[in-house]
């Protein structure tokens, strides 16, 4: 299930809960000490919105969806997560590898970005990885003592039609794509440890 990999291990949960996997992040950043090696998690939720801490409900949804809504303390607005997206969890003690959270977070978003062979890009003041306009990476993170826990989700071959009932990402109008239209044929399973290899690359470098 796990390997170490450049001191950080490398964990595929398959489909998991939301809640179960927030509380296991949780607490296993609670619990790590100075020696606790770093760990990357690649799964899949069931459907469920999720709403950061600086979400504004006006940007949905609107109650009785049908799908579970969680308020959680990662950075960030309202996003979706379902079955077909990649989430890769990256709990990394930030303060051990001298990293700050601004370049951490543009670390993700490049991984994202080269995983994609470069046929996506960032977008000024706006968190995530975008292709054409529309958002194919949603991106929020949380540090507790200098460690980061939350991470990013990548659309890969997944319903969207669910987020249509929100605002992505605070963004009125926000259109949303996944790598499948984007003519990638990678599943989830395929894309997870190649999204985790090229961050392990970048964080041996930090």
């Amino acid at each position: 299930m796990g390997e170490v990999l450049q001191e950080v291990r490398v964990l595929r949960l398959g489909l998991m809960d939301y809640g179960i996997a927030l509380k296991r992040m949780r607490d296993f950043t609670r619990q790590r000490d100075a020696d606790t090696p770093d760990e990357l998690w690649l799964l899949e939720h069931p459907p469920v919105y999720t709403l950061g801490l600086a979400a504004d409900t006006a940007h949905g949804p609107a109650a009785g969806c049908g799908i579970p809504v969680v308020q959680v303390e990662r950075g960030g607005e309202v996003t979706y997560h379902g079955p077909g997206q990649l989430v890769l969890y990256a709990l990394v003690d930030l303060a051990r590898r001298g990293l700050k959270v601004k370049p951490f977070v543009a670390m993700l978003e490049q991984s994202v970005i080269d995983l994609l062979d470069g046929r996506a890009q960032r977008r000024p003041g706006a968190p995530g990885v975008y292709a054409g306009g529309a958002k194919v990476a949603a991106l929020g993170i949380r540090v507790s003592r200098g460690c980061a826990f939350h991470g990013l989700a990548l659309n890969v071959d997944m319903d969207l039609a669910p987020f249509a009932a929100i605002d992505p990402c605070g963004y009125p109008g926000l259109a949303v794509t996944q790598t499948r239209d984007l003519g990638f044929e990678f599943s989830v399973a395929t894309a997870g440890p190649r999204l985790a290899d090229i961050l392990l690359r970048k964080l041996e470098h930090a």
